[in-house]
């Protein structure tokens, strides 16, 4: 174990760095990632090329205000690769709101992830629609986007404004080729930053290569009074 923090953790395995988050379900698998056990506790590796999230933290991801307790309102829950790794993160204190709308990838994602994970809350909705979550009860720390679709940045402030808290985070993966094809990923990305500048302050922002191609990660923090 090279090091360690509540949060996260880094091993080495095999002569390489390898991040991996403490398992919420011992002994139980997302997507057929490797499991390993240190001092009786169980981690389960996290792979930055089936992951966002993970492979911004391989980049060099700075700001990280997900923690255990944190409660999260993750938009485009997929098959829960990285929301079951947040919920390992966020503990038994913490909650993540999981948001899917495609019927094929909720069913998996209830499979996989939800009826395992007393902490993941599933909401099968539209994102566009944040007024129609019932589940949600007060406001979160964190709203996690990762939605493919060419409004997606305004998809991501609507959220916000309905259930991030005064000085939450946001957490917004740009799927560049959603929003136009014939831009370079980094103008693409600059053109949704803009769009965040008057309710967001911009803490960090970033490509995902070589993890993630034509993908980028701004996080964000919303109304900071200066």
């Amino acid at each position: 174990m090279e090091s360690e923090d509540s949060d996260y953790i880094w091993l080495r395995l095999d002569g390489q760095k390898r991040l991996a988050t403490e398992n919420y379900v011992e002994g139980n698998t997302v997507y057929g990632e490797k499991l390993y056990k240190k001092s009786k506790i169980e981690f389960r590796v996290w792979d930055p090329f089936r992951s966002k999230l993970a492979a911004a933290l391989y980049i060099g991801l700075d700001v990280f205000p997900i923690t255990r307790g944190t409660k999260v309102l993750y938009l485009g829950a997929s098959t829960g690769t990285t929301v079951s790794h947040i919920s390992d993160i966020v503990g038994h204190n913490g909650v993540v709101f999981a948001v899917e709308h495609a019927s094929r990838v909720a069913r998996d994602f209830l499979d996989r992830v939800a009826s395992f994970r007393k902490n993941v809350i599933p909401i099968l909705q539209d994102a566009r629609h944040p007024k129609q979550y019932f589940s949600i009860y007060g406001k979160v720390d964190v709203v996690y986007s990762d939605i493919a679709q060419p409004d997606q940045t305004e998809i991501a402030i609507e959220n916000c404004h309905t259930f991030l808290k005064e000085g939450g985070y946001l957490f917004l993966v740009i799927k560049t080729r959603s929003i136009d094809v014939t831009l370079p990923p980094k103008i693409v990305i600059q053109g949704e930053i803009k769009k965040l500048k008057t309710d967001f302050e911009i803490k960090q922002e970033m490509t995902l290569e070589p993890y993630d191609k034509d993908h980028g990660l701004v996080i964000a923090r919303y109304h900071v009074k200066v």
